[in-house]
């Protein structure tokens, strides 16, 4: 009789296991600051829309 072998959730459907490692040497960013950062650029492209269109 053939035994049953479960791969586990790697091995289903293509699927790939994916690590979470952190690297001491990245740059962190908080979530504070990248939301800070995309309202400070959507403000200045409204700005350099209104003063200076591009029609």
């Amino acid at each position: 009789m053939a035994k049953k072998n479960d791969g586990g959730f790697q091995s289903q459907a293509g699927l790939v296991r994916y690590f979470d490692t952190e690297n001491d040497k990245a740059l962190k960013i908080g979530p504070k600051v990248v939301i800070g950062i995309a309202i400070a650029f959507a403000v200045i492209i409204l700005v350099l829309n209104t003063f200076a269109p591009m029609n």
